[in-house]
């Protein structure tokens, strides 16, 4: 993890859409407490069953959420942004982690002691709603992308991945290699290679040296899947 940087958030103007709906007591209250950190491709925040020590706020990085299986295999299971947090099992009274938290796409994040947002929770009736209705839409998340592993090509299920990056780390370009893609969407890396050319073969994306590049969204969110608009709508009608 690179050196935090001295600053201190501004309520409404943190970077992280939930942060900034904190209530505007409790935000000055958290606000000694978060620093921003810049995080690593590949860095582990979070690992399953070890104890959840820091939470974090992304702004400009990406965090997929993993489960680990015996043989070492690994599956995503949720991804979070600028939109969300990692470490939410401290919001709802559990001091470990539910399952492994990694950077996906290098950034800046707030980082927060557990204990911090634990007492918030307990305190505020606001904070506690909010992180409720934002539980609430990383559980249905978590359950539509489990669907979609299960039902849907992988064509349709790296558009909707990239489309789901993309919104969260509002930039047209990211680092992304064919080896992690394969990791994250479970299957075997020349699966991946031959549907991202054939993506990059229409115009949709570019590929070069681990770099992603969405040329055409449009066009990408008519070859997604149903699940990227139904991810998409929930988080607008909860957390508006």
């Amino acid at each position: 993890m690179l050196p935090s940087a001295a600053r201190e958030p501004t309520p409404g103007r943190t970077g992280n859409r939930l942060l900034d709906r904190l209530p505007e007591e409790e935000h000055a209250r958290l606000a000694s407490g978060l620093v921003t950190v810049s995080l690593e491709l590949k860095q582990p925040l979070i690992q399953a069953d070890a104890p959840i020590r820091e939470v974090y706020f992304p702004t400009t990085a990406l965090i997929s959420s993993l489960v680990v299986m015996e043989d070492g295999s690994e599956v995503e299971t949720g991804l979070t942004g600028v939109e969300g947090m990692v470490g939410l099992a401290v919001a709802l009274g559990v001091d470990f982690g539910l399952s492994k938290a990694i950077c996906q796409v290098p950034g800046e994040a707030w980082r927060l002691p557990a204990g911090a947002l634990r007492e918030a929770v307990d305190r505020s009736r606001g904070v506690n709603d909010l992180f409720r209705r934002y539980a609430a839409v990383h559980l249905r998340q978590t359950a539509q992308l489990a669907a979609c592993n299960a039902l849907h090509p992988v064509s349709e299920r790296l558009c909707q991945w990239l489309l789901m990056s993309h919104d969260r780390v509002r930039r047209d370009e990211f680092p992304m290699t064919h080896e992690f893609m394969g990791e994250l969407l479970g299957v075997r890396r020349q699966t991946v290679t031959v549907a991202a050319g054939l993506l990059q073969g229409a115009g949709l994306i570019m590929l070069r040296r681990g770099i992603v590049r969405v040329i055409d969204r449009c066009r990408l969110e008519e070859a997604s899947c149903e699940c990227y608009g139904v991810i998409r709508a929930l988080y607008a009608r909860v957390l508006p």
